[in-house]
């Protein structure tokens, strides 16, 4: 939010420049154009004022009565030069370094790691031990941490191949697909709600949540999951899964109720555009909008150009979805839900028919003069923006909101359009709305038969694109048509209309996925690298720009990059070379002489530690507790949250923000499938620095505070989870203390405890043990016992409360929430 707030700031100050200014330069000391030069005015509306975006096919450019406009004088001569940055420049097919020390290389990615340790005069660290890597990997891979039985297994194979049939095993899980999906959600700014002061539930996004898991898990070439996501409704249009895709471009925040249409559709398409930019190039294009990018070689002219690429996309929630199981589910139970509120909405509807065109007037006289343009257009005279405009009025009127008109013509008695009969009909209809509501809290399904998408309304012209001046919207400068970046490319889209769409989005897909795009494999091999390093070649991970960092081995990255398109764009051979190298492999213990080379570990001598993501805390610990739910897929769940948390607002049809999901075997499933409102986020995740899902999160941010600690000591299903622990433990190895201690460090760490710990946690249960006696005979202390135990007969409560307490300890403890 501090970005878009900055990002307005800056905009409006260069609009107050620009105006003060007698001619315009862009920061490539290319002359763009003579202020004052006119061109054909905007249409003036029916109400006089003029049209922020123009409603017609007119292809000269407007300008508004205030606004300069740019004239397009520029020669061949004057045109910017191409950008010598070197991610524009195409990936090069590096030699694999020599070095000395060729036993350790295992992989090409090693030898492209140790050369630049070998000429530093530094040694790679040894392999960490098999259990830590065992962890570490299972972590990275799969966002969980590894039973001790897993363990144990491969901590004994001796066989030579052991280390590839780890990650073998680690790809072919689903689990390896939920863990991947995460990331990606980060990028796609994934949520299940839309945003803004009601966001309101989107009941159907979690279907393209389930696209990513499998894509993921079918290890889908990622060129092909890039033109899904961008354009699977034109290149795959009946294909059902390739339509979920393109709820990438859906997931935007969304305000309903907002009544300035022609500028939400701004915002909208502004959203998709730095998004495409963000997750795909690398690239800061936003910075481009209001102006030329102060950076980049990235003109006003390029962004709009690539907005372009989506000037006819429209949000379509009502699919029809391929029935299976859940939606057969959902349609009975949505039948038993309707049937009762049939007789109110019948009622509602008698309440508002004999006042409906004055409550659609009233209604549609709240909208702004640039929407009203297109609203009040008979349908035979809709262009293409007329007709945007109007799909997306006409998705949120039903009577409900009509009802509105009855509240507000019956509160003021001087407004000139009070009706006291109007006061009757809204005191009936509240009490209709009050009944209604108390029914969708009892019998409103969860889920959903219906698809969230993006398509173009079976047309295939699309609206005009003008470069904004200042990035107002409100003054148009010259049209564009879509175009890729000048400074990354000299190729001109090939826009191949399809029979219910313009094919604009298809051009732009091929191109971003093409593997002479410079940018797309570089970005996305990064990422990964990101992921099991902690930073990635390019620290900015997603600004490859000249502001963001240089990559500190140009040559691994371009290495992994061009690997990564022969192999036919396929992850999880990236992912696999990765975790069979021998960097990967390295021991993360300190190391003097390389800190003292080295300190950031950019040459990674020494294995990166790593604190545990948020869903990684929480699904360890279900794993721990022997509690994690392994289903796949399905609408999003409600597990508890604290009673004094403050959820806002409720849905529009009455149903609470937060309903703590009815089946609890919901409440222990993983993170990724608990519903993300964007309004309120899950406690314990957000303690954890979870992915903001208002915008692309390239990189979880990572904070230290005694918050997080106080969270998880003090959390009733943390501790819930402990003592579930606790039960497994003592069922696992029966009343032998020393035997539960080794067990409780094999679940949580993956080792056994030093003897010097052992004897401090047998020391912890002692005192805690005469704590707790000596508060539960003053009748001041109550017994945790430990859950799910098989045989309680023989059960020391005090001694097992005791036990709960120690471990939940050490589940807190920091070496759980780190992989080393």
């Amino acid at each position: 939010m501090k970005k878009k707030l900055y990002l307005a700031v800056m905009c409006a100050l260069v609009g107050l420049v620009a105006e003060k200014s007698a001619t315009a330069v862009d920061t490539f000391n290319n002359p763009v154009g003579e202020i004052g030069v006119k061109k054909q005015q905007n249409p003036v509306t029916a109400t006089g004022s003029q049209a922020a975006i123009p409603t017609n096919e007119a292809t000269a450019a407007p300008a508004s009565q205030t606004a300069p406009v740019v004239a397009e004088n520029k020669t061949d001569s004057q045109q910017a030069v191409k950008s010598t940055l070197w991610s524009y420049q195409p990936v090069k097919v590096p030699t694999q370094p020599a070095v000395n020390n060729q036993n350790w290389v295992k992989t090409p990615i090693d030898a492209f790691v140790l050369a630049p340790l070998e000429s530093k005069g530094l040694a790679p660290s040894p392999e960490a031990d098999r259990a830590a890597f065992i962890r570490r990997a299972t972590i990275d891979a799969w966002g969980l941490i590894p039973t001790p039985e897993e363990v144990k297994s491969f901590v004994n194979d001796t066989s030579s191949d052991a280390y590839e049939k780890l990650a073998d095993r680690l790809l072919a899980s689903p689990k390896y697909g939920e863990r991947q999906a995460r990331r990606w959600l980060d990028l796609a700014r994934y949520a299940d709600s839309n945003g803004f002061d009601n966001d309101e539930t989107r009941p159907n996004l979690w279907r393209y949540r389930d696209y990513v898991v499998s894509s993921f898990n079918q290890d889908k070439p990622y060129d092909r999951f890039i033109k899904e996501q961008l354009a699977g409704d034109e290149i795959s249009p009946d294909d059902q899964s390739a339509l979920i895709a393109t709820g990438f471009l859906r997931g935007f925040p969304d305000n309903p109720n907002g009544r300035a249409l022609v500028q939400k559709k701004y915002q909208h398409t502004t959203d998709v555009t730095d998004t495409v930019g963000k997750v795909f190039l690398g690239q800061t294009v936003e910075c481009a909008r209001c102006h030329n990018h102060k950076f980049d070689k990235i003109s006003q002219k390029d962004y709009f150009s690539l907005q372009a690429f989506f000037a006819n996309a429209s949000a379509v929630d009502n699919i029809p979805a391929q029935k299976g199981p859940q939606e057969v589910a959902f349609q009975e139970a949505r039948a038993k839900y309707e049937e009762a509120l049939k007789p109110i909405k019948e009622a509602k509807k008698a309440i508002i028919d004999p006042v409906r065109a004055e409550a659609n007037n009233y209604y549609l006289e709240r909208y702004d003069e640039a929407s009203l343009v297109s609203l009040k257009k008979a349908k035979s005279e809709w262009n293409a923006h007329d007709r945007w405009v109007n799909h997306v009025y006409g998705e949120y009127i039903d009577d409900d909101r009509l009802a509105n008109y009855l509240q507000d013509t019956s509160v003021n008695k001087d407004a000139p359009d009070y009706n006291p009969a109007n006061a009757e009909r809204w005191a009936a209809y509240k009490k209709l709305t009050d009944e209604s509501k108390k029914i969708a809290q009892k019998l409103k399904p969860n889920g959903s038969d219906t698809i969230s998408a993006i398509n173009e309304l079976g047309h295939t012209d699309a609206p005009p694109t003008y470069v904004f001046f200042g990035g107002i919207q409100e003054r148009p400068l010259e049209e564009v048509q879509p175009a890729f970046p000048e400074a990354i490319t000299s190729e001109k889209p090939v826009i191949v209309p399809t029979a219910n769409s313009s094919g604009r989005r298809t051009a732009l897909a091929n191109w971003i996925a093409s593997s002479q795009n410079p940018l797309t494999a570089r970005v996305y091999v990064n990422r990964v690298w990101e992921q099991y390093f902690g930073n990635g070649i390019v620290k900015t991970v997603s600004d490859f720009g000249k502001a963001g960092d240089k990559p500190t081995n140009p040559e691994l990255l371009d290495y992994l990059a061009d690997s990564f398109i022969k192999n036919g764009w396929s992850v999880k051979k990236l992912h696999r070379q990765i975790l069979l190298s021998s960097v990967y492999r390295q021991s993360s213990a300190y190391r003097e002489d390389a800190y003292k080379a080295d300190p950031d570990n950019k040459l990674l001598a020494v294995f990166p530690r790593k604190r545990l993501e948020a869903e990684e805390i929480r699904d360890s610990l279900l794993v721990a507790s022997g509690k994690l739910e392994e289903k796949i897929g399905g609408p999003s769940v409600f597990p508890p949250v604290p009673a004094n948390l403050v959820t806002g607002n409720s849905n529009v049809d009455g149903t609470p923000f937060w309903k703590t999901s009815l089946d609890a075997h919901d409440h222990n499933r993983r993170s990724l499938y608990i519903f993300t409102r964007r309004s309120v986020p899950y406690p314990l995740l957000e303690t954890f620095d979870m992915a903001s899902s208002q915008e692309v999160h390239s990189k979880r941010d990572v904070t230290t505070t005694p918050l997080q600690a106080l969270a998880l000591y003090h959390s009733d299903v943390v501790f819930e989870w402990s003592k579930a622990l606790a039960g497994r433990i003592i069922n696992e190895t029966g009343s032998d203390t020393s035997a539960q201690l080794d067990r409780l460090y094999q679940i949580l760490f993956a080792r056994s405890p030093y003897q010097s710990e052992k004897d401090a946690l047998q020391e912890f249960l002692a005192s805690q043990e005469k704590v707790i006696k000596e508060k539960a005979l003053t009748g001041k202390f109550g017994l945790n016992v430990p859950t799910d135990l098989k045989d309680t007969q023989n059960l020391d409560p005090i001694r097992a409360s005791a036990f709960v307490d120690l471990v939940h300890t050490v589940a807190n403890s920091n070496e759980f929430a780190y992989r080393f």
